[in-house]
């Protein structure tokens, strides 16, 4: 696992007639090889804003982590009618093969959604890991081109998955602001599923697994949500907690055992509770967590350039509309330290009978603006600057 490696994606531009502008973006992410160097990232979850950070771009490789994606996707399978919590999914030769930490699952067996939900956030099973992977993708590799697919559209634009389970695997990679990302849209669109990471302890056939999560013990407030480690990864931990209706985040890279990684992260929440003010009126339950990581979207039929009298960036135009969304917040959250106050303006657009979706961060200043984009620049993300009048137009097959 030292050798060079490459990875490379694109989203390709949209031709459309005479548009202002049409620009591609191509994510080239290439260099030394990942390796536990440290990083971390501390968020209030309630506004997305980053707290803390250090290093929290560099990619490292996600371990176990990578299974709060796995969890994603089964979670959105769930909802989608793929699976049903009851459903009993097969266990292939592959997933029994699968190295520790595992169940011991037999070929030709079954485990039911929800046991293998349980599996992975307290074993860290990763021979569940495979058996969710073909029951949703057939097999793992394409299960794994779903997830980082999938990551992308969730602003994840450092991360790529080669597996369900975070084995070793040298082009498996993240970023601890792109976990952080995960973790909030996790709060965001399953509340009730998040539940699960509190889950300490799960019966399995006789057997009881403790989860590996210590800082559910020993951390008030703290209600999941995964560890992560293999050799090259050092210990890794997404964790959150909610104290007088104040949620924080903390992700972290690289721990040098799982005790100094504990005792780091319990700084981390620490120095994170310590920034922010807890709201009174916020409800304390993670079943309901913060609504949104996003700023406010204000609706651009409501903000003409010349009431705001302000400047903003534009990340795109899209197809989707909720490619819109998901890259402006996206964008959002990455700016949140120098533009806390930026909203978020999607407007509808149409080009030779095309209907599009325009994003934007509007009501900053000028010189916020141009420093956002050239922060979003140098992380690959297509911006630019537009005064009240300017008429940029980004444009991506999403």
């Amino acid at each position: 696992m030292t050798g060079r490696h490459s990875v490379s994606g694109k989203i390709s531009a949209l031709f459309y007639g005479e548009f202002v502008a049409v620009v591609f973006l191509t994510v080239t992410l290439a260099g030394s090889p990942a390796s536990a160097r440290y990083a971390s990232v501390v968020v209030n979850a309630d506004t997305g804003k980053i707290l803390q950070s250090l290093n929290a771009d560099t990619r490292n490789y996600p371990a176990s982590l990578t299974k709060i994606m796995t969890l994603y996707m089964v979670f959105e399978g769930l909802r989608e009618g793929k699976l049903t919590m009851t459903q009993a999914l097969p266990v292939s030769r592959r997933a029994t093969g699968m190295a520790p930490s595992k169940l011991g699952l037999k070929v030709n067996e079954t485990i039911t959604t929800r046991d293998a939900i349980l599996a992975l956030i307290t074993k860290s099973a990763n021979d569940a890991a495979v058996v969710i992977a073909e029951a949703l993708g057939g097999t793992e590799i394409k299960f794994a081109q779903d997830m980082t697919k999938r990551a992308r559209e969730l602003g994840m634009i450092r991360t790529t998955f080669k597996n369900a389970s975070g084995l070793p695997n040298r082009r498996q990679l993240s970023t601890a602001r792109d976990m952080a990302v995960l973790a909030l849209r996790l709060l965001k669109d399953f509340p009730e599923e998040y539940r699960y990471f509190a889950t300490k302890k799960f019966k399995y056939r006789g057997h009881t697994y403790s989860n590996h999560n210590g800082l559910l013990d020993r951390y008030d407030g703290a209600d999941g949500i995964k560890t992560g480690y293999i050799r090259a990864s050092g210990f890794n931990l997404v964790a959150s907690a909610q104290r007088d209706g104040t949620r924080v985040i903390g992700v972290m890279f690289g721990g040098q055992s799982a005790g100094s990684r504990d005792a780091q992260m319990v700084r981390l929440l620490d120095r994170g509770f310590a920034k922010v003010s807890p709201r009174k009126n916020a409800v304390a339950s993670a079943a309901r967590a913060p609504e949104s990581p996003r700023p406010k979207e204000t609706p651009s039929k409501a903000v003409k350039p010349r009431q705001l009298g302000k400047w903003g960036v534009q990340i795109g135009a899209f197809r989707s509309l909720r490619s819109a969304r998901t890259m402006a917040s996206a964008a959002a959250t990455r700016l949140s330290s120098i533009a806390p106050g930026a909203e978020i303006s999607i407007s509808p657009l149409r080009s030779q009978g095309i209907e599009l979706h325009r994003a934007r961060l509007i009501s900053m200043s000028e010189a916020i603006a141009r420093e956002a984009c050239r922060r979003l620049n140098r992380m690959k993300v297509a911006c630019v600057p537009v005064s009240p009048t300017t008429g940029a137009i980004l444009a991506f097959d999403r």
